[in-house]
């Protein structure tokens, strides 16, 4: 299993740092950092911080995931689906919660709120065509290979 540096820095608000829970785990659990409770309301969205910043290797980026016990137990899921942290970017680490169930959730300090997986990132030379290679499906869409 190949390994990289993660280069972390711990905010005076941090409830502990990303781990992963298992031996065969792909992603890190992040921690709430939240300083008060977080009441989400169905269909609410919060911010919620976990106190780290984190320094990626050159052409790494970080995944931000759901945790599927949460979603699914729960209906507590990200905002964006999935979020990117890019390579460049200093910042802490913030994740966007959304509630999608017909209940309040309260994100609690120290709550597992989502995972971090780090994965390597292939930049794309953009090539402007006038055709595109022919394909089976050509340019069927959404549903036009079946259910």
């Amino acid at each position: 299993m190949d390994r990289i540096v993660l280069k972390i820095e711990k905010l005076e608000h941090c409830a502990g740092l990303p781990e992963y829970k298992t031996e065969g785990a792909a992603g890190m659990d992040l921690m709430a950092a939240n300083t008060e409770d977080v009441v989400l309301k169905p269909l609410g969205r919060a911010l919620v911080p976990t106190g780290i910043k984190i320094e990626l290797p050159r052409g790494y980026e970080a995944q931000i995931r759901p945790r599927s016990g949460l979603a699914i137990k729960s209906g507590i899921t990200l905002s964006n689906c999935v979020g990117t942290i890019d390579e460049d970017y200093r910042g802490e680490v913030c994740v966007g919660l959304i509630n999608l169930s017909n209940e309040e959730f309260t994100v609690k300090r120290g709550d597992r709120i989502a995972q971090m997986l780090i994965a390597p990132v292939v930049r794309a030379e953009i090539q402007v065509s006038g055709e595109l290679s022919a394909t089976a499906r050509g340019t069927g869409g959404f549903g036009s290979t079946g259910v």
